[in-house]
């Protein structure tokens, strides 16, 4: 556990260093969390001009990260929380291992676990709320894995404070502790988990939202509009088609099932904990968002800990002979590892992660000419490097603050990394913020600096 909380820091940390991380998200948390250590309700001016995060996503969990803010007032702190949060998860499961199959292999399967590819790409992408679900989920389905029905319903419900989404996973868990003999227990938190995301997707975020509504509802298949959306003029049975056939293509929905069950050998479907994967997989697939579907950024995070402590209570279950289980073990091994050079974690053995840029000092020197508590524009990468002492918002993003105090843009940004405008797109609006009023402070290194003049 201390070896993986030493290495998720260390690369989330050098990622933030270099100048990898992104506006969206780890700007956008460092502003929630900020609100939260400043004592009022989260606001995020990357979202929009003082915007009500709580009508974006509900995770009022993050509120637990504040304290910690106050003292290490920096984004790094939530990477750092982040990476604690994930090596911690690594106990429960671990622990489970050795008493059910020994050491050898508890230490096999932790650290397959903690090297699985969803854990890296969660650990490469900046901060995400739902690194508070891993260690729960962990030790909710440990616990439900060892009939300690009453402590995996108590590890599963805070899941409603991590985000909307995970009431319904909630309800799953709930299930599984009626199916094992706690009736009323299993059917009381099934319960709590599909209201709970009831009043958080449909009470609490639009009540919040200054647009109204459920603001995610539009990627799903006929609900109108949205990205990659359907339009629902076909009736019921054409959209119940189209959804059915849209949560197996494209093939990038069958490539990360088949990364989820690999590194288990598929042995995880032979558990019933492994249902705690369908509401995840099924709003991932439903959706129209192509982000989603695929397995990169850190929408597998949470399927980890599920995915492997279905493959403890499989094999606990099973029983194999030695010989069989140093097998599957293996195999473990041996997919994990063809994993990893396709995932971040990897990037801790290439050397260019260990060279500092000097274009990164000449961005640090230009951006302390910005005074604290300015409103400032700035491109993707720059923004996490300002959320802790200015209002910053993303240039080129349509809800940004509109004229803003300062503009600081890296026009060397590689096309790879480009987002949301291109070079063009860039250019034309520099020269449109020279025409209203702005002056140019300092230009150097592909790095330009504007103020409003006067």
């Amino acid at each position: 556990m201390g070896a993986l909380f030493f290495t998720y820091t260390t690369l989330s940390l050098r990622l933030h260093q270099r100048m990898l991380s992104n506006a969206f998200d780890l700007g956008i948390f460092e502003q929630v969390v900020k609100s939260y250590a400043e004592g009022h309700l989260p606001l995020s001016e990357i979202k929009g001009p003082d915007f009500p995060v709580m009508g974006d996503h509900f995770h009022p969990i993050l509120a637990s990260v504040a304290p910690f803010y106050r003292l290490w007032p920096s984004p790094m702190v939530l990477l750092v929380v982040q990476a604690a949060l994930i090596a911690v998860s690594v106990l429960p499961l671990t622990l489970w291992a050795r008493r059910a199959l020994g050491s050898g292999a508890a230490g096999v399967i932790g650290v397959c676990y903690g090297l699985s590819w969803g854990i890296a790409s969660a650990v490469g992408m900046d901060f995400h709320e739902v690194a508070f679900a891993v260690p729960l989920l962990a030790f909710s389905l440990t616990a439900l894995g060892n009939d300690r029905l009453v402590a995996a319903a108590c590890w599963a419900l805070p899941l409603l404070l991590v985000k909307e989404d995970l009431g319904l996973t909630v309800a799953v868990i709930g299930v599984l502790i009626a199916r094992r003999g706690a009736r009323r227990l299993g059917i009381a938190t099934a319960a709590i988990g599909v209201v709970g995301a009831a009043l958080a997707m449909f009470v609490i975020l639009p009540a919040f939202n200054p647009k109204g509504g459920y603001a995610y509802l539009h990627w799903l298949p006929g609900a109108g509009g949205g990205e990659g959306g359907e339009g629902g003029e076909g009736g019921l049975a054409e959209l119940l088609f189209k959804g059915t056939i849209g949560l197996i293509t494209p093939e990038a929905k069958v490539t990360t099932l088949l990364f989820v069950l690999a590194p288990t050998l598929f042995l995880a479907l032979r558990s019933p904990l492994l249902w705690v994967v369908l509401p995840t997989l099924l709003w991932r697939f439903a959706s129209g968002l192509w982000t989603h579907w695929g397995t990169s950024y850190h929408y597998s995070l949470v399927l980890m800990p599920i995915v492997f402590a279905a493959f403890v209570d499989a094999l606990s279950r099973r029983q194999p002979s030695g010989k069989s289980l140093r097998r599957y073990l293996v195999g473990s091994v041996v997919v994990t590892t063809l994993f990893l050079p396709q995932f971040p974690l990897w990037q801790l053995v290439k050397p260019e992660t260990w060279r500092t840029d000097p274009r990164v000092a000449v961005a640090h020197r230009l951006m302390d000419r910005v005074p604290d508590g300015a409103t400032i524009q700035a491109s993707n990468q720059l923004v996490p490097q300002l959320t802790d002492r200015t209002k910053a918002s993303l240039y080129g993003w349509p809800d940004s603050r509109p004229h803003p105090e300062w503009i600081m843009v890296d026009t060397q940004v590689p096309l790879s990394r480009r987002w949301p405008l291109n070079p063009m797109e860039e250019r034309i609006s520099l020269d449109r913020a020279l025409m209203q009023g702005y002056r140019t402070v300092a230009e150097r290194d592909g790095f330009v600096l504007l103020t409003r003049s006067g």
